[in-house]
């Protein structure tokens, strides 16, 4: 663990190198403009981006895209040239970029399928300026999940290093999603009021059970934007294991039932996900969870913080924050000078460091050192996955 951890603090806190891949996947263009139709662009790139996040790629966020088509003045749903997808990417230092566009022919009143869709797709190497990949494949309107599984498939295989799946157990990972449901849930995404996000999430959700991709939704829109954390963990808990959001499900679900004083179900959850992958910020809500149920185990899980990520102030302080709990005046000193350090003007920090030097001891029920412990709320494996696919053996 302590090999891995190193490992893993070296892959998140050194700086990109300049061959690091990096790819940027663009909403699919809509050239009809039938704007009841733009959602199936969102839904196209959105799948790719959690497909190649899920093999260690490192993509270009969904946010920052967003941002750059908005200060370039680039038309959201716009057909792209070659020359105008590079320049995107570079701009936004991706070293790869896939762009496409879908078509959508209408079937004759009283049909058994809306019609024909049909996705096109391009992935180009901008640094050496070729093509990686094209792809383009049809097939009922109805059946666009079913589209986008072999469209992800094929993509993978052209550009995600050491993907080696059959298109057959891929396609068993991945079960297809009727069309209605899929449809609420990408505009949910996209909805900007928290009313409609709910509302549409919550249908695509009642449409389709066994799709657990509205429920982490739901979970992470409950948990930071509603406050209401009894129903963000039962909607956590509905995130089926084989979904791409599992871990950061299990990651949210910890901070849920830490919000509603559930501390050892917390606990469980968290050791649950750290046994998976160790990350700082788990470890250490982890160690929350336990300094609330008095468990020694606390101080453990942050010194296990600590080793992976040693930059961060918080870590030390929550670790010396356990030590002094447990009457360790001069580790918790150790350890609140160690968060002082990178966090100077914490004057929280400074009151512990004082009690510790004066060797005032915890006294259960004392409000002014109750509840201290700080908790991380951002999930961030993108260096574990990186990490997992160097360390995977290569293909022959």
């Amino acid at each position: 663990m302590l090999r891995l951890g190193g490992i893993l603090c070296c892959v998140a806190l050194a700086a990109p190198l300049p061959a690091q891949e990096t790819l940027l996947i663009l909403p699919f263009a809509n050239p009809a403009r039938v704007r009841n139709l733009d959602w199936i662009g969102d839904s196209a790139a959105g799948s790719l981006v959690d497909s190649f996040a899920a093999e260690g790629v490192s993509v270009v966020p969904a946010e920052d895209c967003d941002q750059m088509l908005r200060e370039m003045g680039v038309r959201r749903y716009a057909r792209l040239t070659q020359a105008s997808a590079m320049e995107i990417a570079v701009n936004l230092n991706a070293t790869q970029v896939l762009y496409g566009e879908f078509e959508f022919t209408a079937a004759p009143p009283g049909g058994a399928s809306k019609g024909v869709l049909r996705l096109n797709a391009r992935i180009l190497d901008v640094r050496r300026v070729r093509r990686v990949g094209r792809f383009s494949l049809s097939g009922p309107l109805e059946k666009l999940s079913s589209l986008q599984n072999t469209l992800e498939w094929q993509a993978l295989r052209a550009a995600a290093p050491g993907f080696s799946a059959s298109e057959e157990s891929f396609r068993q990972s991945r079960p297809a999603v009727r069309l209605d449901a899929l449809e609420s849930y990408v505009r949910g995404v996209l909805a900007q009021s928290t009313d409609q996000k709910h509302r549409l999430l919550t249908t695509a959700a009642r449409l389709a059970p066994g799709f657990s991709h509205p429920c982490f939704q739901l979970g992470r829109l409950n948990l930071f934007t509603l406050k209401n954390y009894q129903a963000a963990a039962g909607w956590l808990e509905k995130v089926s294991p084989s979904d791409i959001h599992y871990r950061e499900s299990l990651f949210y679900l910890g901070l849920a039932r830490y919000h509603t004083g559930e501390f050892a179900a917390s606990a469980e959850v968290l050791r649950k996900l750290s046994e998976m992958v160790p990350l700082p910020a788990v470890l250490n809500n982890l160690g929350a969870a336990l300094i609330r149920l008095n468990d020694p185990g606390a101080a453990e899980a942050f010194k296990k913080a600590i080793e992976t990520n040693p930059a961060d102030p918080d870590f030390h302080f929550n670790a010396g924050y356990a030590l002094w709990r447990r009457g360790d005046f001069e580790g918790a000193a150790g350890h609140f000078r160690a968060s002082l350090q990178r966090r100077a003007e914490d004057e929280i920090a400074t009151r512990m460091l004082g009690r510790c030097l004066q060797q005032q001891g915890y006294r259960p029920g004392d409000l002014r050192v109750e509840a201290l412990e700080r908790l991380k709320t951002e999930y961030n494996e993108s260096a574990w996955l990186a990490l997992k696919a160097m360390l995977a053996p290569k293909q022959q």
